[in-house]
């Protein structure tokens, strides 16, 4: 299979669709990092550069109709994080010009008597419910209808089929968390071909015994695990392992890891929005995770992780319960040693009334906060930090240091364009198990 990518970013379908056999006849992507990304991991592959142009390029017969045309035009139209002016926005009209460029793809291939492609496309949740039908317009333009669709009941379900007069069209949100990454990360996923012998419904689809889109478990962890990147006993990947040997040092309080024996407990997700925001900035979500995965990753922001520190038997028996907190303010003090207190707010984060975590004192308690998932909580011995590149490459699927390339006479990337270029991209584990159904279908 040889496949098209457009918004190639830093090019997740090649990562995830290399071990399948399949290759890149072509790129597309204008951003300057993950140009320099994309010239670096792939440079006999090449860059077309803007996505506008590829319809008459192909049709001229200077760009290669492939397999295979993959792409996950700008979101940002269509995500709440964004403006939300859809279709609007230039950004939103791109997912247009990518049923363009599929339907000139299938044109050339007609014309040399090939079968015609597969299309791939991938956007956030955001697209299927805009005010002005966006993902209608879309699904129409790619099925080949006249006119948009209209969804019945008035919004867009998170999944679904169509059989148009021109392609078979199937959509479903999944979730990356349940793919093999300790990321929350939903995303809209599109199949669809015009091939006869094709079936985008069987690629996304599966039987309810096998279905991903099962609740998230919501028991509280007990394990303590011998060291960060210790494994549960299930195999699932977490904050904990996510972290293993990403080459960060953990600090307690305001000292490096004092030596002994210690354990790390399960790591908490901190909201990046809610680290270090005062009331009137806002923040969303509960602020934090308490042994569950990383909130999604996005491009504007670095979310963070505490580390809670257990300490043996010799400093404190308990590895189970926090600590109670001394009499005097001590912060908890064993044997000469001080632990600091981490303190949680619960319920909105920076809208509950300050930040989302302090070393020193806790959050003011109110009748509204019951519930396990608005409680107040404290930890003794917390080490609180951004992730790191790294780790959120691991977060993605990526190999370890594949964003850090010679950029700008640098040996090295700084961190901020690589934290953009993975809050961009796609989850790789996902992408892979889409192209290993699809390869299922076509055979």
């Amino acid at each position: 299979m040889k496949f098209g990518s457009v918004c190639s970013g830093i090019e997740a379908a090649s990562v995830a669709w290399h071990p399948l056999g399949w290759k890149a006849a072509w790129l597309s992507e204008i951003e300057p990092f993950p140009c320099a990304v994309l010239k670096h991991h792939y440079p006999d592959v090449p860059n077309l550069g803007d996505m506008t142009l590829l319809p008459e390029r192909i049709l001229s017969g200077e760009v290669e109709a492939p397999d295979l045309f993959c792409g996950g035009t700008p979101c940002q139209a269509f995500s709440v994080a964004g403006l939300r002016k859809s279709l609007d926005d230039a950004r939103g009209n791109l997912s247009l010009t990518f049923c363009e460029i599929a339907n000139a793809i299938d044109k050339m291939r007609s014309v040399r008597g090939l079968d015609q492609s597969i299309v791939f496309w991938e956007n956030v949740p955001g697209v299927l419910n805009t005010k002005d039908n966006a993902f209608g317009c879309f699904l129409g333009a790619l099925a080949g209808e006249d006119d948009a669709l209209i969804p019945p009941g008035g919004r867009w379900t998170n999944a679904g089929f169509i059989d148009g007069p021109q392609r078979a069209v199937a959509w479903r949100v999944l979730d990356a968390q349940y793919f093999g990454v300790a990321q929350r990360r939903r995303r809209v996923f599109v199949v669809a071909s015009a091939r006869d012998d094709f079936d985008p419904a069987a690629v996304l689809f599966e039987f309810d015994g096998l279905r991903r889109d099962i609740a998230p478990s919501r028991y509280t962890r007990k394990e303590v695990t011998d060291s960060i990147g210790a494994s549960v006993a299930s195999g699932k990947p977490t904050l904990g392992t996510l972290m293993a040997n990403a080459g960060t040092k953990l600090w307690l309080g305001n000292q490096e890891a004092l030596t002994g024996d210690y354990h790390i407990l399960q790591p908490i997700a901190l909201a990046e929005n809610t680290i270090g925001r005062q009331p009137q900035n806002g923040g969303n979500g509960d602020g934090f995770t308490d042994g569950g995965p990383m909130y999604t990753l996005n491009a504007t922001g670095v979310h963070g992780v505490a580390q809670p520190i257990a300490w043996d038997e010799e400093l404190n028996p308990s590895v189970d319960v926090a600590g109670t907190i001394l009499r005097g303010g001590d912060g908890g003090r064993h044997d000469g040693v001080t632990q600091p207190i981490g303190a949680f707010f619960a319920g909105q984060g920076a809208k509950a009334g300050s930040i989302a975590y302090d070393e020193n004192v806790s959050p003011t308690l109110k009748a509204s906060d019951s519930g396990t998932n608005r409680t107040p909580s404290a930890h003794i011995g917390m080490a609180v930090r951004r992730l790191t590149p790294v780790e959120c490459e691991r977060l993605q699927g990526f190999p370890d240091n594949y964003t850090n390339i010679p950029w700008r006479k640098q040996p090295e990337s700084p961190d901020g364009p690589r934290y953009k270029a993975l809050g961009n991209s796609w989850a790789v584990p996902v992408v892979r198990w889409i192209g290993q159904r699809i390869a299922n279908e076509i055979a």
